[in-house]
């Protein structure tokens, strides 16, 4: 027998699961309009693969992944492309967000589906993109695209694989009729997953309070023969979330900051299993889910096989609401849920339950008061936090220390604020903490990437300009190269022989000064000589002297002129 182990506090709220199982899952009908949201998952949103006007197929696929933590989206029925941009969405902000909405044409019309019945015979890669291009994500909640838990590398090696059957918070019973109705679709999805993980151990962890669920899966595991056990544990909220479920099975804590798949382990829902089961051997993209329609301001409070991108409306309508006892509309469980005030936002991968409650079932929540410093927040805190610290923390915007003190291992359980006497709204708080640090850390990357193309910028600039400076040298040293070429050339050019018209140009010039020259001497020598003035034995010497000069540069311009002649 399998042992059972403990994880630190929990609680047990009101369960509220009987009045959605009185009937078996009921196919919600086909609406007018799908509006599917291109981020229905954690990671990047899908990238539309379709625009207005385009006639689509039953399951093809209408968007792709855009990153490596991403998921493909298909049209859930065939019909038109109506519309692609910001609709409502199933979120806490209230935001709008992208979406691509399918005007449906009632023909159901699929395309051709390509099943993997012998996908044994495949190599594990080609399995796991079939899985990521069927869309599939984490359906318990968390929307984790399935293929990257399936594709974990030689980094990582799988002990254990344990299937989450707890389904732990009040009044959602999705898991619980598919467990009950659908048993093999289960198995068969967990043999694909161990195929691909080959696991040492495969164990399905469920709350004692499902007997029907339990039967059936205990009724198909003895019928194939499997190597699965399946555990049951005792109900007690969060039992069903991951970490606690990994506690209460193999008693191994996950730390802080670290994976399952650290410590050997994955996880995976029995939602998504048998979704890997209806990718793999029927070849159907993730187009549908169970999601429970509960609460007492419905007619019918059972669960339904919905179309992804169905809006609220239109369930509610179907389940017969109404509207004058409806109180409050939540999505998913009361713990864990999201009010909703828009019920035109449409279901998506994570759309486990809709409840519609009267003021009677869920009457609005006193007004907070002060802490009083009792601890029961502590006491009762799966992640084994310091609640009230955190909650001073997040209201003193002191998220340094939020962060330090794991905040980001709270996972919104909301069992602090449900034993709270004061009433205190703490995961609003944690939320709203959450929110914050995720915002600074995008402002500093932000920043981090500015400073980057700053710096990368300058880089650049100051490249250019010497870049620019090297060229100017370049041109300098050219230009001091092709003036030294011309001056030697004229050197060269007057050291050798001269033009004979330019050489008797300047023979005449010469002649001509000296001419010039020695009529002025004599005129000198005659004033001189006529007013009896004292050196003019000096001036018949420089006549004298002109005289020879301007004969022999006329003797060399005549022999120059005989010569051209």
């Amino acid at each position: 027998m399998t042992r059972l182990y403990s994880f630190h506090g929990g609680v047990h709220p009101p369960e509220n699961k009987r009045q959605s199982l009185g009937a078996p899952i009921r196919q919600a009908p086909l609406p007018a309009r799908l509006i599917l949201p291109l981020q229905q998952h954690i990671g990047k949103p899908a990238t539309p693969l379709v625009a207005v006007g385009d006639t689509v197929l039953k399951g093809q696929k209408i968007a792709e992944p855009s990153g490596h933590v991403s998921a493909a989206i298909h049209a859930p029925s065939s019909g038109t492309i109506t519309y692609i941009g910001l609709q409502p969405v199933p979120h806490a902000s209230g935001l709008e967000s992208p979406c691509i909405v399918i005007e449906t044409d009632g023909q159901e019309q699929w395309i051709e589906r390509q099943p993997l019945t012998d996908y044994q015979q495949l190599d594990k890669q080609t399995l796991i993109r079939h899985i990521r291009d069927a869309g599939i994500a984490g359906l318990g909640g968390a929307g984790f695209p399935t293929d990257i838990k399936l594709n974990l590398g030689r980094d990582h090696i799988v002990n254990t694989l344990i299937i989450n059957a707890a389904e732990c918070e009040p009044y959602i019973t999705a898991d619980d009729a598919l467990m009950r109705e659908r048993p093999d679709e289960i198995l068969s999805g967990i043999e694909i997953i161990a195929h691909l993980l080959q696991p040492s151990h495969i164990l399905i962890g469920i709350e004692d309070n499902k007997p029907n669920a339990i039967k059936a899966l205990r009724d198909a595991i003895r019928a194939r023969k499997l190597p699965i056990d399946l555990i049951v544990v005792p109900t007690r909220y969060p039992s069903g979330g991951e970490k606690q479920l990994i506690q209460l099975l193999t008693g191994i804590e996950v730390a802080s900051g670290s994976i399952p798949a650290d410590v050997g382990i994955v996880c995976q829902n029995v939602g998504t299993a048998a979704a890997i089961y209806r990718a793999v051997i029927l070849g159907e993209p993730l187009i549908s889910r169970i999601v429970t329609l509960t609460g007492f301001a419905l007619g019918h409070r059972q669960n339904y096989e919905v179309l992804i991108g169905t809006p609220f409306s239109v369930l509610l309508e179907s389940a017969e609401v109404d509207r004058s006892r409806m109180f409050r509309l939540v999505m998913g469980g009361p713990m864990m849920g999201i009010s909703i005030e828009d019920d035109r936002i449409p279901v998506i991968k994570t759309t486990n339950c809709i409840i519609a409650a009267t003021r009677e079932e869920m009457p609005p929540s006193p007004p907070a008061q002060p802490c009083i410093r009792c601890g029961m927040c502590e006491q009762v805190c799966p992640a084994s936090l310091l609640p009230q610290q955190l909650f001073w923390f997040a209201k003193g915007r002191e998220f340094d220390k939020a962060r330090h003190h794991n905040l980001f291992d709270c996972i919104e359980c909301g069992a602090c604020a449900y034993v709270c006497p004061s009433n205190i709204p703490l995961v609003q708080h944690y939320r709203f903490a959450k929110s914050e640090i995720r915002n600074e850390e995008a402002e500093q990357l932000k920043a981090a990437q500015a400073r980057e193309r700053f710096e990368a910028r300058q880089a650049r600039l100051a490249r250019e300009e010497q870049e620019k400076e090297q060229r100017r040298k370049e041109r300098a040293e050219a230009a001091a190269r092709e003036q030294a070429r011309k001056k030697a050339e004229a050197e060269q050019a007057d050291a050798g022989e001269q033009d004979p018209e330019a050489e008797l140009k300047k023979l005449k010039t010469a002649a001509s000064i000296a001419r010039t020259k020695l009529k002025k001497a004599r005129d000198a020598l005659k004033n001189a000589q006529e007013k009896g003035l004292d050196g003019t034995d000096k001036l018949e010497a420089t006549v004298l002297q002109l005289e020879q000069s301007a004969q022999a540069a006329e003797q060399a311009w005549q022999n120059a002129t005989g010569v051209q002649h």
